[in-house]
């Protein structure tokens, strides 16, 4: 859903690669995860080793207003990948989740969180495919896609206030890089 961001990942393997001395190709794809169809055929042609699943709706309170979307693309959308991943016998699938998945109090926890079960029924499963799952969670990351320092940053040189969820709330960030 960004292309922007599939230009800057681009980018950034290129120049890596460039530091490298290595060429490397690269595939670049736009495509929605909830589209099955298209990932089946990525797959087909590329059949990648590892797939790296970080395709999610991150912001809390979008979310919560596009409760229908959120569902289609952090469920349903797994599932897609999930299946796609299982049939053309990908090798390793590693889902990024989120730290709000663990006791679910919002839209965006509770899809990361089913979308969490499935993987851990298909990864139960193993007797009908060869694919190895696993599952890394996330909490707070600073200047990744849906940190809230950047709000953080925007309350405090407007003068604040810096809105927090509630006032006993203890945040932990880590970098990305950590």
């Amino acid at each position: 859903h960004s292309e922007y961001n599939l230009y800057e990942i681009n980018k950034k393997i290129n120049n890596f690669a460039i530091n490298q001395g290595k060429k490397i190709k690269i595939r670049r794809e736009l495509v929605s995860i909830t589209n099955h169809e298209k990932i089946n055929k990525i797959f087909e042609q590329t059949y990648p080793d590892i797939v790296f699943h970080a395709a999610a709706y991150k912001h809390v309170h979008l979310v919560e207003e596009n409760i229908c979307e959120a569902v289609r693309n952090n469920v349903i959308g797994t599932l897609n990948i999930i299946n796609s991943s299982i049939k053309l016998k990908i090798k390793r699938f590693v889902f990024v989740s989120t730290d709000k998945a663990v006791k679910p109090t919002n839209v965006m926890g509770a899809t990361k969180r089913l979308a969490e079960l499935l993987i851990q029924a298909h990864s139960n499963n193993l007797l009908n495919h060869e694919t190895n799952f696993c599952i890394v969670r996330f909490g707070n990351v600073i200047n990744s896609s849906g940190s809230v320092i950047p709000l953080f940053r925007e309350q405090i040189i407007a003068g604040g206030p810096v809105t927090v969820t509630h006032k006993d709330v203890t945040r932990y960030f880590m970098s990305i890089p950590e």
